[in-house]
């Protein structure tokens, strides 16, 4: 839980995996749980309840398995090969990308992710803010790269200083981690 200290410190790593992360795994189970409950059944009257609450559970589930998978203490520094070339030509130059990247974060109304994902269509890299991960369902788009802007992930620390944090998240990135997602099918 220290391992990012000091740009993210042990008492929020912990509130944020051992509370925030696993009340959205006990949420998705129930979710689950209740919509295998409504099949066996066949009473569907909170179908549409059942499936929000699995779509969010789910997808805060899902977005910050990434977020721990792109956390690293020898992380940072910019990335090599296939996809620095990727941002390259996309944003033009890694600096360019750094900077579009950290002002969505810092642009996410209330609580969200700044996501660097690749389009599943096109197979080009966009940046995308998430203000309710439920939707992100919806998309077609891969996350490679994962920024927790809801206050759980920053507040002990950096208070409301959310640029600072997002700052202190640009130096723990694990840059291998992103180049595997990319490369995946």
């Amino acid at each position: 839980y220290n391992a990012l200290e000091p740009y993210i410190d042990e008492q929020t790593m912990r509130l944020h995996h051992d509370k925030h992360h696993l009340a959205y795994v006990n949420g998705l189970n129930n979710a689950e749980a209740k919509l295998a409950e409504a099949r066996e059944k066949n009473d569907y009257s909170l179908v549409k309840h059942w499936t929000r609450e699995a779509a969010f559970h789910g997808a805060g589930h899902y977005l910050h398995c990434i977020f721990w998978n792109n956390l690293s203490p020898k992380g940072g520094g910019r990335p090599s090969g296939e996809l620095a070339d990727a941002i390259a030509g996309r944003f033009g130059s890694f600096e360019s990308f750094l900077n579009h990247f950290k002002a969505a974060g810092a642009a996410v109304e209330g609580s969200g992710w700044a996501l660097l994902v690749r389009n599943n269509v096109t197979r080009a890299l966009d940046i995308l803010t998430a203000e309710k991960h439920q939707n992100l369902g919806q998309w077609v788009v891969t996350p490679l790269l994962a920024l927790d802007v809801w206050e759980h992930a920053y507040y002990l620390k950096y208070q409301n200083n959310r640029a600072a944090y997002i700052e202190a998240f640009t130096q723990v990135i694990n840059w291998e981690d992103v180049r595997r997602r990319l490369q995946a099918p």
